[in-house]
C-alpha cells in the first residue's frame, strides 16, 4: 500500500481527485479523497471520500444506500487523478441521479437528459 501512496500527489490541503466509474465506462461523480479516505476504502472496498464543504470522511451509501464497490483502481500519469471503477448500487447522485453528469450543454441550453431513479427527499432525512 505504500507504494501506491508514494505514487499519489496530494494537493496542500492533502487532498486529490478521484474520478468515479462504473464498469460499462459511464463517469458517475468526481469528488474529493485525503490519505485517510484512501486507506478505508482499500481496507473495505467501498468508495469513502472527504467531504471538503462538511470537513469529514464520508462513506458513498451511508444514508443513502446507494454504495459503491471497488472493482479496479487506476492513477494517472501526473499521480494527481485516481480513477475508481466500481459497481454501482442505486444512484451516485444526491440529486436523484444514477450519474451526477445528468445535464447536457448544447445549443446554448443545459438540458437534463437521464431519469431520475430515486426521490432525495424520501432518501435523505
Amino acid at each position: 500500500m505504500e507504494k501506491f501512496f508514494n505514487l499519489i500527489k496530494f494537493d496542500e490541503k492533502g487532498l486529490v481527485t478521484a474520478v468515479i466509474q462504473d464498469m460499462n465506462g459511464n463517469v458517475l461523480m468526481v469528488a474529493w479523497m485525503n490519505k485517510e479516505a484512501i486507506e478505508k476504502t482499500l481496507q473495505t472496498g467501498k468508495m469513502f471520500y472527504y467531504s471538503r464543504s462538511r470537513k469529514k470522511l464520508w462513506l458513498k451509501g451511508e444514508e443513502s444506500g446507494n454504495f459503491q464497490y471497488v472493482k479496479e483502481i487506476y492513477i494517472d500519469c501526473d499521480g494527481d487523478t485516481l480513477l475508481f471503477k466500481v459497481d454501482q448500487k442505486g444512484g451516485a447522485c444526491h440529486q436523484g441521479y444514477y450519474t451526477c453528469f445528468f445535464r447536457k450543454y448544447e445549443n446554448g441550453e443545459v438540458k437534463i437528459v437521464k431519469e431520475k431513479i430515486f426521490e432525495p427527499k424520501e432518501v435523505y432525512k
